[in-house]
C-alpha cells in the first residue's frame, strides 16, 4: 500500500475473494484519515481494460474492412483474369494444338499477374513496416515486427492471387481449341 503524490491516489495490492467488505473497511479508513476527501476506487485491471477496449475495436473494425478489401482484390483479379484468357484465347487455341500442356498455358496466364504482385510486395511491405512501427511506438511495452510477419503477409497476398488467377487459368487451358479457332 502506497500514498501516491499525483492525484492523491492510494495504491492498494488486495489477494482476496470478498471485494466489497474489503472495500467498506477502507473506505471506513478513508473517512477516518481524510474525512473531507470524497472516496473513489477503481480496479486496475478494469483501468486497463478500459484504456485498451478502443484498440481492440479498431482492430475488430480493420479485420472487417481488411477482410472486404481482400475480397474486392480478388473480384478485381478474376475479372482481370478472366478478360486476360479472352484477349489470349486464339493464342491459347494455337499452343494447345501445337503441343502446350495445361501447365505451360496456366504459367503463361499467370506470369503477368504474379509479377505484379510481387511489385505491390515490393512496395507494401516498407510502408507497412514503417506505419506499424510508428503505431507501436505509442506503447509503453511494445512488441519489435518481425521479418518473418511481413514475409509471412506477402506469402499469403501471393497464395491468394495465385488461387484466384488459377481458376480462370485452368478454365481456359482446358478449353477446346477448335472453339476458339473456328472462327478463323
Amino acid at each position: 500500500m502506497f500514498l501516491s503524490q499525483d492525484k492523491g491516489a492510494l495504491s492498494i495490492r488486495v489477494n482476496t475473494h470478498n471485494y466489497q467488505a474489503f472495500v467498506a473497511q477502507v473506505k471506513q479508513l478513508w473517512k477516518n484519515m481524510s474525512p473531507n476527501e470524497h472516496f473513489e476506487y477503481s480496479f486496475m485491471d478494469e483501468d486497463f481494460d478500459a484504456a485498451y477496449r478502443s484498440e481492440q475495436r479498431t482492430g475488430k473494425l480493420f479485420l472487417s474492412f481488411t477482410t472486404l478489401a481482400v475480397i474486392i482484390a480478388c473480384l478485381g483479379l478474376f475479372s482481370l483474369a478472366a478478360y486476360a484468357a479472352e484477349q489470349r484465347n486464339k493464342e491459347i487455341g494455337i499452343r494447345k494444338i501445337l503441343g502446350a500442356g495445361v501447365s505451360t498455358i496456366v504459367a503463361m496466364l499467370s506470369k503477368d499477374f504474379i509479377k505484379l504482385v510481387f511489385i505491390s510486395i515490393i512496395i507494401a511491405t516498407p510502408l507497412a513496416w514503417l506505419m506499424m512501427n510508428k503505431w507501436l511506438q505509442g506503447y509503453a511495452y511494445r512488441q519489435n515486427i518481425q521479418w518473418w510477419m511481413l514475409l509471412s503477409a506477402g506469402a499469403g497476398a501471393l497464395v491468394i492471387a495465385i488461387v484466384t488467377i488459377s481458376s480462370q487459368s485452368f478454365k481456359a487451358a482446358r478449353s477446346n481449341p477448335v472453339d476458339s479457332l473456328r472462327s478463323e
